[in-house]
């Protein structure tokens, strides 16, 4: 039976809770977040122990813990969660500087416990069925990944702006998609009603010929996450809300079949069951570094008006 914790039980750490708890040989054994109410009231819920001080939740002999809680706090408290042994699953971003997300990697490694990044689209059921239909060739040579990601603005987030929060999901589906790391970012972005960038357009470039584009704001009046695909023999549209997937050709238009599922469930599972079988979660530290390492320099672009080499 794996022994579970969640740190921060907010509108996203709360969906942990739930699924935690859902979960066969999983036991929900605590949960922690500065809110007395809100802990007592889930803990109350989901039949567990609630605690204030995540401290208190570190001596519970957990086996993994995942951290939901502002990303500036995401290096202190992981430390604290690798220092107490447990294995650690950190939302996205993987810190809030490069800097302390290598510390918090190294930390991890040094320790001998596994470290994941929740990187959330990688588990949408139809980016899985994207990437195969990637890897199979369908396609063809892919020269081209372009992704929207825009729609009203969260007030719940004051310390990052669009990029770090949102954006940050397409860097990684597409570098996951290409399979390849990110070597220029030019950007274009600017604020208009937040104190950090609310609006960016984002280019990347992968090797010599190969690009990816992130458009993202908080402007648009609804939500629209999608992404398309192009390849050489091929076209692919995908629809992350929906769940869909499109295929275009020469000769046919064909969905691809999806089984829909909750990506967060997905992923817990994942990284349950990579914690379990000691194999190593994906995506890992690295990943993570490399997905904001992207996207700080997306930030330097847009307030240098030039390009960023990696």
């Amino acid at each position: 039976m794996i022994r579970a914790g969640v740190i921060g039980v907010g509108a996203m750490g709360q969906h942990h809770v739930r699924i935690y708890s859902e979960m066969e040989n999983v036991e929900l054994v605590a949960i922690s977040d500065v809110s007395e109410s809100r802990v007592n009231e889930l803990a109350q819920q989901y039949k567990t122990r609630g605690f204030t001080d995540y401290n208190e939740l570190l001596e519970q002999n957990l086996d993994v813990i995942s951290l939901v809680v502002p990303t500036t706090l995401h290096m202190p408290i992981g430390l604290d969660v690798i220092k107490s042994g447990a294995n650690l699953l950190v939302e996205k971003p993987i810190a809030d500087t490069v800097k302390n997300a290598e510390k918090l990697t190294k930390a991890a490694k040094d320790a001998g416990v596994k470290l994941m990044v929740g990187h959330i689209e990688r588990f949408n059921p139809a980016v899985t069925k994207l990437k195969e239909v990637i890897d199979s060739g369908l396609l063809g040579k892919i020269v081209s990944i372009s992704a929207q990601r825009v729609g009203p603005y969260n007030p719940r987030i004051r310390d990052v702006g669009v990029i770090l929060d949102i954006g940050v999901h397409d860097i990684d589906v597409i570098s996951y998609l290409y399979g390849k790391k990110v070597n220029e970012v030019y950007s274009i972005a600017g604020a208009d009603i937040h104190s950090f960038e609310d609006h960016a357009a984002i280019i990347l470039r992968f090797d010599h010929e190969f690009s990816g584009i992130v458009e993202t704001n908080w402007l648009t009046p609804h939500k629209v996450r999608k992404l398309t695909v192009i390849g050489v023999d091929g076209v692919a549209y995908l629809d992350y809300i929906d769940q869909t997937l499109e295929l275009h050709d020469g000769e046919w238009i064909r969905k691809a079949k999806v089984e829909m599922d909750e990506p967060l469930k997905r992923e817990l599972m994942h990284f349950v069951n990579a914690v379990s079988n000691g194999n190593e979660p994906s995506p890992s530290g690295e990943d993570g570094i490399h997905a904001l390492k992207v996207a700080m320099a997306a930030i330097e672009s847009y307030e240098k008006a030039k390009a960023i080499k990696l």
